[in-house]
């Protein structure tokens, strides 16, 4: 039976939200909150529209930095694997994993920096293939190209808590919509400063789709797009002319993005995302559904009226 729901399905500061199904319901994990002394605060849910805190999830590591962010897990050989990123501010962020019992935590941090040969790299996002192989994607800055900034990377994990140290970009800026800041100081230099962020990987009808944000949560034209690949190493091809799935609307959502893509109690893919208040004080938990079609992932938001989580369906 459908859902009703209206956006944000949970009004909390709630950033980069990695939602998981468990035996026990769906638990969610995000930036923002520190609880009970534990960074990364766990909501847990029996039907993605009602949700509950049940506490925090990484015990926090001392000397890594202030700024704990976008937390995504994966379960390996019977153990939650947390990858996230740690710095300070917007500068220094390098990535990490963390090992829990139980989906919801405590995590315990593994002492690896697993990218200490990024100059900044954030939401390490872990995928498993079709082959059993694990990989995790995540950004990073890159200074050269004729658009630069903050693009898209994968390598293989090799284990839980090793890379196989042969990092690709796999997504460069394409398009002025991606433009973080122009002029924009950085590196001791100015640049026209691109951002994709947050990717997210989905396997469907035998295809690879990354789900990433782009451009400046400020900007109008900030929003969720994608790009598909029959390998997650690629190579990986953005729809001609692509049209986000989720854009601002001004006065009523603002930056809706970092997403990660579950799967509804009757099997319809759901976007989780967040999106800012219009007094700009909080990003918020939101969801919509994904509609696959022949031309490629639909989503009817983000919306920000009443409305259902429909059965699901695919478009013919």
């Amino acid at each position: 039976m459908a859902v009703p729901y209206r956006n944000p399905v949970h009004d909390g500061y709630f950033a980069d939200p990695f939602v998981m199904a468990t035996p026990d319901g769906y638990v969610a994990i995000g930036t923002g909150r520190i609880v009970d002394g534990r960074v990364f605060e766990v909501l847990r849910s029996d039907d993605l529209v009602h949700w509950r805190s049940v506490g925090g999830a990484l015990e926090r590591p001392g000397g890594l930095g202030t700024d704990f962010w976008a937390p995504e897990v994966a379960q390996i050989d019977g153990r939650w694997w947390m990858y996230y990123s740690v710095g300070v501010g917007d500068v220094a962020h390098h990535l990490r994993v963390a090992v829990a019992d139980a989906p919801a935590g405590p995590y315990v941090d593994q002492g690896v920096d697993l990218s200490p040969d990024e100059r900044f790299a954030i939401d390490p996002s872990p995928f498993q293939a079709e082959d059993g192989t694990w990989w995790l994607f995540f950004a990073r800055d890159v200074l050269e190209g004729s658009r630069v900034g903050t693009m898209l990377a994968v390598d293989r994990l090799t284990s839980p808590t090793a890379l196989a140290g042969r990092a690709q970009t796999i997504l460069r800026p394409s398009g002025d919509w991606q433009i973080y800041q122009r002029q924009r100081s950085m590196y001791d230099a100015v640049y026209d400063w691109h951002t994709l962020e947050g990717p997210f990987v989905r396997r469907h009808d035998g295809r690879y789709y990354c789900f990433y944000s782009g451009g400046s949560w400020l900007e109008p034209t900030y929003g969720v797009s994608y790009a598909v690949a029959d390998a997650p190493d690629g190579p990986w091809q953005e729809p001609a002319n692509p049209t986000p799935l989720l854009r601002t609307v001004p006065g009523a959502v603002i930056g809706p993005g970092h997403n990660s893509v579950v799967t509804a109690p009757d099997g319809t893919d759901v976007m989780v995302y967040h999106a800012w208040d219009v007094t700009q004080t909080r990003r918020r938990l939101c969801i919509d559904p994904i509609h696959w079609t022949p031309q490629g992932p639909r989503v009817d938001g983000p919306s920000h009226a009443d409305t259902t989580l429909p059965r699901s369906r695919t478009d013919e």
